[in-house]
């Protein structure tokens, strides 16, 4: 049986890590965010709810319907979707624009809560890291883990303060898209330029 490989060239000429595949939508999601230290509060929780979302599902999937997934729980604004009501949480039930999963959307009030509980959430998250992101030169997708301690720490802690949806798996994939790892392989075009964007907190 074939292994697939770890990178694509594509027809621009540049390598990518090849679980991006070939669609444009999930290219330029590779190109332009993954991997990028992302420092705003609320674009963090934003990701790390997205990410819960797409437990047991492909985060095509989810990135197909961000757009609807911002309309719906207002922007991810954190106050507003601690004070929603269960006739709210019933019409995202509702919505098919997003993963209707009564669960998961039962657990962003409590998440909400529970980011709103700490003082500066991008400075809690960046401090497992120590303020500056990882820097990883894997040369193969079979090298890449799928969770490290650091993330599993992250997880542990999450949880401890009402965070849901947020095992070692979950956390590790965010940590991947928002930076705090630069896990892009070597020889991935974006690897280098990634690792320039890094800088203390």
């Amino acid at each position: 049986m074939a292994t697939r490989p770890s990178l694509i060239e594509h027809e621009d000429g540049l390598s990518r890590c090849s679980w991006c595949g070939t669609e444009p939508i999930y290219r330029d999601y590779h190109d332009q965010e993954w991997g990028v230290p992302e420092w705003d509060s609320r674009a963090l929780f934003e990701k790390l709810m997205l990410d819960g979302f797409q437990a047991g599902l492909s985060w095509i999937t989810i990135l197909r319907k961000r757009d609807a997934f911002r309309k719906a729980f207002d922007g991810f604004d954190p106050e507003k979707m601690a004070r929603y009501t269960p006739k709210k949480l019933e019409k995202l039930m509702q919505n098919e624009g997003i993963v209707r999963n009564r669960a998961k959307i039962e657990s962003s009030v409590s998440n909400a809560r529970a980011y709103l509980a700490i003082p500066d959430f991008s400075a809690y998250l960046w401090n497992f890291v120590d303020g500056m992101p990882v820097q990883t030169r894997f040369k193969t997708m079979g090298h890449v883990p799928a969770a490290t301690p650091i993330a599993e720490a992250m997880s542990k802690d999450l949880r401890k303060r009402g965070f849901n949806f947020c095992g070692p798996t979950i956390v590790y994939a965010f940590m991947q898209a928002c930076g705090l790892v630069n896990d892009h392989l070597v020889g991935c075009h974006r690897h280098d330029q990634v690792a320039a964007l890094a800088k203390r907190r």
